[in-house]
């Protein structure tokens, strides 16, 4: 779906690396045993984060196991084994995606959404069944974000905060009981959503002009049909940058705040170094797309 979470790999250990992909490949074995194998196909980095660092907050040391992939049966490799967290993210990312497809569907008629979507509708059942709550509190935002960018909603801040809203959502499950580590990871995973949001429309701008979607920071800064481009992104990207980087420090206070059993260098990794590198990515050199599975 976005997939832009992701470690900064020369800054990062080799074991360390290993783990992220352990939680990378758990998730996806996760949801193809809770749902079905196609779903797996909408795993990306970001829910591999949510399940590192629930998982980092937790008491239980989680444990792995060496075994094959879909992708690579042959080869054996260090793979997460199931656990609340991992399970978890793996409901939320169903629920995300399949709303995605669904509205790439309303929104562009986008025939393959369609069809994509079709593995999750069953799935999603079982997801609402397990999260009526967060079930629920996702669709209602959801609904807020789509009704803003139908509407055109030209307000940048708008748009992100309703993002940011469903992330805040979903970054704290049901099962934390420690109200210090609810606001935390409430406010970390709002932070987060308003980043990626934002980022993301940055990535999509040249799509967006070309196919006349809907783009907040395109009506924001009042892009003119035909206008350069390069030119109107470098009048733009160091306002951009200023409040991503705004938003990443938001991030990076609130997680300072979390009491983190293990994988802290891992985390501190993806929060300090690789979202910066992200966004310096996406903002100086103009990437048009984003990896989403390793």
């Amino acid at each position: 779906m976005f997939g832009y979470i992701t470690p900064f790999k020369p800054e990062l250990k080799i074991k360390e690396y290993d783990v992220f992909k352990g939680y990378y490949c758990g998730i996806c074995k996760e949801m193809g045993r809770e749902f079905n194998q196609l779903v797996r196909l909408g795993l990306n980095y970001d829910l591999t984060f949510l399940g590192l660092l629930l998982s980092s907050l937790d008491n239980e040391k989680v444990s792995f196991k060496r075994e094959g992939c879909i992708t690579n049966p042959f080869k054996k490799k260090p793979i997460l084994k199931s656990n609340k967290h991992i399970e978890y993210a793996s409901n939320m990312g169903v629920i995300l995606v399949y709303f995605k497809l669904i509205d790439d569907w309303k929104d562009e008629k986008k025939f393959p959404s369609l069809i994509a979507s079709l593995p999750y509708h069953f799935s999603l059942k079982k997801a609402n069944y397990k999260f009526p709550k967060k079930f629920k509190e996702i669709k209602t935002g959801l609904d807020k974000l789509y009704e803003l960018e139908a509407n055109n909603c030209k307000i940048l801040d708008k748009s992100a905060h309703a993002f940011g809203k469903i992330m805040e959502t979903i970054a704290c499950p049901p099962y934390i009981s420690s109200e210090d580590n609810k606001r935390v990871l409430s406010w970390l995973g709002y932070n987060l959503g308003r980043w990626i949001y934002i980022l993301d429309a940055y990535d999509d701008l040249s799509k967006d002009v070309d196919k006349e979607n809907y783009n907040a920071i395109l009506l924001k800064y009042g892009y003119n049909k035909g206008e350069n481009l390069k030119e109107f992104k470098s009048k733009i990207k160091d306002e951009i940058n200023y409040g991503l980087t705004f938003t990443l420090d938001n991030i990076a206070k609130s997680f300072q705040l979390l009491d983190i059993k293990y994988n802290k260098n891992l985390l501190e990794n993806i929060i300090y170094l690789g979202a910066r590198h992200k966004t310096n990515t996406i903002i100086e050199k103009g990437c048009d797309k984003c990896e989403g599975s390793i």
